[in-house]
């Protein structure tokens, strides 16, 4: 498999032809943007980060969407990765972006395969998170994406408290603030 990581202006263009709509990109990037800033945060707090595969794998974490917007979306965003031949980073990136991730038990249950696609590197992990940070291309609180998810899924459904360790996570082990994602200027 070829491991060479697409570019910023390949991966839009791949969402372009994938058939993603200009508002699933316009969200990509913002996501990529979000996951860049707290890539950053993070390197300058001693963790080692591949910044280029955050940026290319937040970019392409909805490239799915350009087939379906049900829960399916990531199957179907990896197999599309998976015929173009992108890295095996970048396709665990897309697998394992819904929601805080999914368990094999879950990923049965909603008929993907039986495996585990919990975000496990520091990379999935951030993309997953800054996608749980934007709404559209807007940054809003980790407060009020688990206010939305509990209103729509229960508020004891076992993704809000994966986001929640999540978000315990990359602000322990990065450092991160609110106040440094939102802040306009990129770091």
């Amino acid at each position: 498999m070829n491991e060479k990581l697409p570019s910023a202006e390949e991966a839009i263009r791949i969402l372009k032809q994938s058939g993603c709509s200009p508002e699933v990109i316009k969200h990509c990037i913002a996501v990529s943007n979000l996951a860049v800033r707290i890539a950053r945060i993070c390197q300058r707090n001693g963790v080692k980060i591949n910044l280029d595969l955050v940026r290319v794998g937040a970019l392409l974490h909805d490239v799915g969407r350009s087939k379906t917007h049900s829960v399916h979306h990531p199957i179907v965003g990896a197999e599309i990765a998976r015929s173009l031949n992108l890295p095996e980073p970048v396709i665990r990136i897309i697998e394992r972006h819904l929601g805080g991730g999914l368990t094999a038990k879950e990923a049965a249950e909603l008929g993907w395969p039986a495996e585990n696609y919990l975000p496990e590197t520091i990379e999935e992990k951030i993309v997953t998170y800054a996608d749980k940070l934007i709404e559209g291309e807007r940054v809003v609180s980790i407060e009020k994406t688990i206010r939305e998810l509990s209103k729509k899924l229960g508020a004891d459904h076992p993704a809000i408290k994966r986001i929640m360790n999540l978000h315990r996570e990359i602000t322990e082990i990065c450092g991160v603030t609110m106040e440094s994602l939102v802040r306009k200027t990129y770091i």
